[in-house]
């Protein structure tokens, strides 16, 4: 099939977090298939990093957007590790600005220029696509656009859409006076009208209503937005939507993210022989300032510091825990100023047992999952998460909220039966973070003896499991070629 992908970040070009791996190692998955998949993305200036270089093959396309006329042009550089073709839209007046997202008055503008940019190159390529697959709010004004605007156009008369959802809480909600800014002024009467005379248009909505399938990042959250309680005012019409809306789960790059062969490691390891793990353990302490002791389990964190993340929690619990119990914390992220202060006052507090590096680090990152004992993520809402999928696969047993992927992925050890491979609580509190982490912290031991060799097979159940997109990725292609009625 002829795949196009459309979204605001593809790593390693732009990324900002699990969108933009999903939008590479998916497309990726899919080309080792056989498919003809192609990416299209904004040329932000983090995209023309030092050493890539980029050909020209389009240049000054104009279209108009209301009063406006938008003039871009289109590069074109391969996916790393894979022949995919990525078409860089680049417009400095939209897209030169310091981060990938805005707070800007045209932010609506700089999105729908991406989706009819993926639109326009495809008519200049001359090459037809079965399925354009749409991600978030920034894209998912293109199943309306197929339907209206380019229908007229042969190229597109048997072109389906796909719009995933990978964070409903990001609309793309603006008023409606930027509608005909969007260039679908001429199709008004598509939008919702109830919103429209509220005076407000909402991007993802109007995908929702229009996408031939909508899907999620995980069976569970795919059932939670369809409730009120998660679907964050769009519920009505995912549950209108029906048997359209379905949810798979994010897989991991496992060539990026294996401990027998990352490159970030000190030492690698895996299932079968952890001797390395140990290894990785001393080394992260030493990075971290911490005095190493295999004697006491380190609990690791690596985090978007912000309220969906359930940090909260941690706020009475960690003081708590560091009074009653012997283990090490280390945490590495940057956000919201309260957390940060939370992290750095509690290092301040404990410097021999608690460690906090600000900001992000893909190679501490790599370290923290691989030298830590247990990993921590409370969140209160997750769509998927990767990262309870990378600590698995590090032998890290997850300490995790039972919600959306983190439901589908984490399963409580239960040390008669050697079953599970993590720890999770059910309730979004204080008692069930608590719960958890102790339960976690019992199970730990003394790290050796019989408690080792049950914490052995806890580890090696979380390895074992297949997290790769290449077990995830005929889902998807089950879902396109129903589209394309086969």
């Amino acid at each position: 099939m002829n795949l196009l992908f459309v979204s605001s970040e593809v790593a390693p070009f732009a990324k900002t977090g699990g969108l933009g791996d999903v939008c590479a190692a998916l497309p990726r998955a899919l080309r080792a298939l056989g498919h003809d998949v192609r990416i299209v993305v904004p040329m932000y200036p983090r995209v023309r990093a030092p050493g890539r270089t980029f050909e020209l093959l389009f240049q000054d396309i104009t279209v108009a957007l209301g009063a406006r006329r938008v003039t871009f042009s289109i590069y074109t550089a391969t996916l790393p590790d894979s022949d995919v073709p990525v078409y860089f839209v680049r417009c400095p007046a939209l897209y030169d600005r310091p981060s990938i997202y805005t707070q800007d008055a045209d932010e609506h503008l700089r999105f729908i220029t991406l989706a009819w940019a993926a639109l326009k190159t495809c008519q200049h390529l001359a090459w037809s696509p079965d399925v354009v697959h749409a991600n978030d709010w920034q894209t998912a004004l293109l199943p309306l656009m197929l339907k209206t605007l380019f229908a007229w156009d042969r190229l597109f008369a048997r072109t389906r859409s796909v719009l995933t959802i990978h964070n409903i809480g990001h609309q793309g909600t603006f008023s409606a006076q930027h509608l005909f800014d969007t260039g679908l002024g001429e199709v008004a009467h598509h939008f919702h009208q109830d919103q429209l005379r509220e005076g407000r248009i909402n991007f993802l909505l109007t995908g929702i209503l229009y996408a031939d399938a909508i899907t999620t990042v995980s069976p569970t959250y795919a059932r939670e937005i369809c409730t009120p309680a998660h679907g964050v005012g769009l519920d009505p019409f995912l549950r209108m939507r029906g048997r359209a809306v379905m949810g798979i789960l994010n897989g991991i790059d496992d060539r990026e993210w294996n401990p027998a062969v990352d490159p970030r490691l000190p030492h690698t390891f895996s299932a079968d022989d952890l001797a390395g793990k140990e290894l990785d353990k001393q080394a992260l302490t030493q990075r971290m300032g911490l005095p190493y002791d295999p004697r006491v389990p380190v609990v690791g964190l690596v985090s978007r510091l912000a309220w969906q993340k359930g940090l909260d929690l941690c706020f009475d619990v960690l003081p708590r825990a560091l009074g009653r119990r012997p283990f090490q914390l280390a945490v590495l992220g940057t956000g919201e100023p309260k957390y940060e202060d939370f992290f750095r006052h509690l290092a301040n507090r404990h410097p021999r047992r608690v460690a906090y590096h600000k900001g992000f680090s893909e190679d501490l990152a790599h370290l923290i999952e691989a030298g830590s004992d247990v990993f921590l993520m409370p969140s209160r809402y997750e769509p998927c998460g990767l990262n309870q999928m990378y600590s698995l696969a590090y032998g890290t047993p997850p300490i995790v909220h039972r919600t959306g992927g983190l439901a589908d992925t984490v399963r409580t050890w239960n040390p008669k039966a050697r079953t599970g491979n993590g720890f999770v609580f059910d309730h979004f509190n204080e008692s069930g973070l608590a719960w958890a982490l102790h339960y976690a912290l019992d199970q730990w031991g003394d790290g050796h003896g019989e408690s080792r060799a049950s914490w052995r097979a806890l580890q090696q159940n979380g390895m074992r499991e297949p997290f790769g997109w290449q077990h995830r990725v005929g889902d998807y292609v089950a879902v396109y070629r129903s589209l394309r009625g086969d």
